[in-house]
């Protein structure tokens, strides 16, 4: 079991570390929301990323960014009642890292995909592309690219 996470999380990085870059400072994303190194909103001690955090090292992002993909690696697994394949979860584990297992929990990507309605739930990727009320190209290829993952 730990060997087929490991292997979704390796298939998820580059795409997560593709579409958030890496931020050593703590800034704003679309949603207005304080992120510091690959996405993180919260430091692996739970608090919450803050304007007025210090610069963290690139080694630190990277701490954080693996320790953020196993707590989303498993959180999918306890969401999704299906079995699923290496890249159906690597895909899984982006949207989530991105959105939070919050919104995979309440959408009906998670509801079609546990009634094992695989092409019906990969059709909802491309309803999750608006951050802050916009649409956004970024998340359009985003959620592109998770869609076509899930589905090799």
């Amino acid at each position: 079991m730990e060997q087929k996470i490991n292997a979704a999380i390796t298939i998820s990085l580059p795409l997560i570390k593709h579409f958030e870059g890496c931020h050593l400072e703590p800034y704003l994303c679309p949603a207005k929301i304080p992120t510091i190194g690959f996405g993180a909103t919260r430091y692996p001690n739970g608090k919450k990323v803050s304007m007025d955090d210090p610069p963290i090292l690139m080694e630190q992002a990277q701490g954080i960014l693996a320790f953020d993909l196993e707590k989303f690696a498993y959180g999918v697994l306890r969401l999704i009642k299906v079995n699923l394949n290496i890249n159906e979860h690597a895909a899984l584990i982006s949207f989530s890292y991105n959105l939070g297992l919050g919104n995979l929990q309440n959408s009906t990507l998670r509801s079609k995909l546990n009634r094992n309605e695989r092409i019906a739930a990969a059709n909802e990727f491309p309803k999750w592309c608006r951050a802050g009320g916009r649409k956004l190209r970024g998340l359009v290829l985003r959620r592109e690219a998770e869609k076509e993952l899930f589905l090799s």
